[in-house]
């Protein structure tokens, strides 16, 4: 069974036609209003922590996934994960991956073909992964770039995606903050726990468009400098 066929416990989202950029505009972000997660934000820091929240989670059909590490500004040197979300629909475990390791516990949710996790890039999220367990096995990933772009539409980023969809914006102030500080602060938990469990929130709505066809899609604007079009040979004569 795929992602796509999944019964999910989420709750139905209003039945409306939508109109979506095939590409979203920068400017039309940055005038909408901000959107975060609001529901239970549980930091994980130990083993025992780690299984308990794996076990609530087992429960679930879709998770919305995440990663964040920190960033280095040495050329040619890349941090290991420091963060991985795990979002339900009303909680979002944060487990603290430069504390706790990648726990079997975590490497079997996330191999479990029968749940699926929905996310961004998340090729990326998974080669980040295996460099601290190479034996780790994904499953059950769908990644909504490509499913977007079953759409038509192009947008490669969380926050155009988002905002395309919703009309909402969210921040990535806390993009380039330090994921492996002793003590995680408030706005980067919620960066965090918003960026996996919007996730959801576009699965559930590009699978319902999908499925519906209740959408438009406004064309890619021509690029100013892009070139004419050449005339036909008739035209060309014409205009000889």
């Amino acid at each position: 069974m795929n992602c796509e066929q999944q019964n999910s416990s989420e709750p139905l989202l209003k039945q409306e036609s939508r109109t979506l950029f095939t590409v979203t505009p920068k400017d039309f972000v940055a005038t909408l209003p901000l959107h975060h997660f609001e529901g239970r934000i549980v930091v994980v820091q130990s083993k025992v922590e780690a299984e308990k929240a794996v076990k609530a989670l087992k429960t679930q059909r879709i998770l919305g996934i995440d990663t964040e590490t920190k960033p280095s500004f040495r050329k040619g040197h890349t941090n290991q994960v420091a963060l991985l979300q795990v979002c339900m629909r009303d909680v979002c475990f944060l487990f603290r991956l430069n504390e706790i390791g990648f726990l079997p516990c975590l490497q079997s949710l996330l191999g479990d073909k029968k749940i699926c996790k929905v996310g961004l890039s998340l090729k990326d999220d998974a080669l980040m992964l295996q460099r601290k367990e190479p034996s780790f096995k994904p499953a059950g990933f769908l990644d909504l770039q490509n499913f977007a772009a079953e759409l038509g539409v192009k947008d490669k980023s969380l926050l155009k995606l988002y905002a395309n969809v919703f009309h909402k914006r969210i921040s990535k102030k806390m993009r380039l903050s330090n994921w492996e500080a002793d003590v995680l602060s408030e706005p980067q938990k919620v960066y965090a726990a918003t960026d996996a469990s919007v996730c959801l929130d576009l699965f559930a709505e590009l699978k319902r468009l999908k499925a519906s066809g209740q959408y438009a899609l406004i064309p890619e604007p021509l690029k100013e400098d892009a070139p004419l079009p050449d005339c036909d040979a008739n035209e060309k004569e014409a205009m000889a």
